[in-house]
């Protein structure tokens, strides 16, 4: 329901400011400051994305949680389609998520409504970790896999072709 609101409000709001704004400063400069303003978010865009890029990497390379960056790339991510998509409306939700204090505080709410259950990174993750119908090893560092097998017996090759493809002696 909130999603179909939202495709029904967002044209309609940017209709009504492009037509208010439209009627005060006139037409060229109304779209001036649309392409303006999409030129500038892409260069934003750009720059904070690479910023996360490299905060996500350092993150990798830490061994530490990556949900944090990754969260802020998405969100930039999506700044970058709101700033594209032309309207004023839609442009200053863009510019606000590429602000690092309203993405932090939607962050912070985000994964307040979130619960991971459990998260592993790094060498000796997988210890402790049981499947059932395993017996837990005592020391955690074990090479033994424990595991089931069925012997396959080889197929013997066919004295003449199948028919799909013709033989050395076909044509």
């Amino acid at each position: 329901m909130y999603l179909f609101l939202a495709f029904l409000l967002v044209p309609i709001i940017e209709i009504a400011l492009f037509i208010q704004v439209g009627g005060l400063i006139g037409l060229w400069p109304t779209l001036m400051i649309v392409v303006l303003t999409a030129v500038l978010g892409t260069w934003l865009v750009r720059t904070q994305g690479l910023m996360a890029m490299g905060q996500l990497r350092s993150s990798f390379e830490q061994l530490q949680d990556p949900a944090e960056p990754l969260a802020h790339g998405a969100m930039i991510l999506f700044a970058g389609a709101l700033l594209l998509t032309p309207g004023f409306f839609t442009d200053a939700f863009g510019f606000a998520l590429l602000m690092p204090p309203v993405r932090m505080a939607a962050y912070r709410y985000l994964r307040s409504k979130m619960t991971v259950a459990n998260f592993q990174m790094g060498p000796g993750a997988m210890h402790g970790r049981h499947y059932p119908g395993s017996q837990p090893q005592p020391g955690g560092d074990s090479d033994i896999i424990d595991g089931d097998f069925e012997e396959v017996q080889p197929r013997r090759p066919r004295s003449t072709p199948s028919g799909w493809v013709g033989g050395p002696d076909r044509e």
